[in-house]
């Protein structure tokens, strides 16, 4: 239910949640932890599916073109009228707020787990880059792949949102290292992408060339930010590196009858 009041842009509502969500997710014994902490950061992102470019990936604005000072601070209102800026700040104090009882979840037993604690934790405010030296703590240890990736792609998020160069600088490092598994070269070459205007250097051409592959896009669907980003068939992934690579391409059609008439 929470996350379809997310997807019908009615955070208001969702948001008042996340406050009794966090226990929930923290406690061990739980039956629902998983899907608490799985649902725990969507009112905290203002956004809608299908966003791939450097542009809007890890905005956590619905769009960060905008730039009207009467707007509500550049969010909009939701559709039920409440200013879209509100409940995403709600949200996003009750994470902040609850930090210290998140961090431990980036060391649990359960995989998914720590993917879906990184993604929630990627909102919170990190003034004293506590979250970031976590993230990068739990990574030289992480022996799954998927999550080095999570790992990466929140450290960007939360650069994203408070800039921070050293973070962008060992990012950077990380989609260079050769000794990184594939999926966390391509998520911290993605999340390098989203935090630099700069030009696409060849040698990173070359390492989605080389790495993006089919059947490792449908993999990496698994981390939410991918599965955010995935468009009609096309893995997040794969929509990330056509978007951000070749903005000038128009998007793939799909429609189901196109080429039929």
């Amino acid at each position: 239910m929470l996350g379809g009041l997310c997807a019908n842009d009615s955070r208001a509502a969702a948001a008042l949640a996340v406050p009794f969500l966090i226990p929930i997710a923290t406690d061990a014994h739980h039956p629902h932890r998983a899907d608490a902490l799985g649902i725990l950061s969507a009112p905290a992102r203002a956004r809608h599916f299908g966003i791939a470019s450097r542009d809007e990936l890890l905005v956590h604005r619905t769009d960060p073109r905008r730039h009207a000072p009467d707007d509500y601070d550049d969010y909009g209102v939701e559709v039920t009228g409440y200013p879209a800026g509100w409940s995403v700040a709600a949200a996003r104090a009750a994470i902040t707020a609850e930090t210290p009882v998140l961090l431990p979840l980036l060391d649990d037993p359960d995989h998914t787990l720590r993917i879906d604690a990184a993604y929630a934790l990627a909102t919170a405010a990190d003034p004293d880059h506590t979250v970031r030296t976590a993230f990068a703590t739990r990574l030289a240890k992480e022996r799954d792949p998927l999550v080095s990736a999570a790992l990466l792609l929140a450290a960007a998020e939360t650069s994203r949102a408070d800039a921070h160069p050293p973070t962008a600088l060992w990012i950077r490092e990380r989609w260079q290292d050769r000794t990184q598994p594939p999926e966390a070269r391509l998520a911290a070459a993605i999340g390098w992408l989203c935090l630099t205007d700069l030009p696409v250097p060849e040698d990173l051409r070359h390492t989605f060339d080389i790495l993006a592959t089919d059947e490792r896009a449908q993999a990496m669907d698994a981390l939410p930010w991918m599965a955010a980003a995935a468009g009609s068939g096309e893995p997040g992934l794969l929509c990330c590196v056509r978007r951000m690579l070749h903005p000038e391409e128009p998007e793939p059609d799909d429609d189901p009858w196109a080429g039929l008439l």
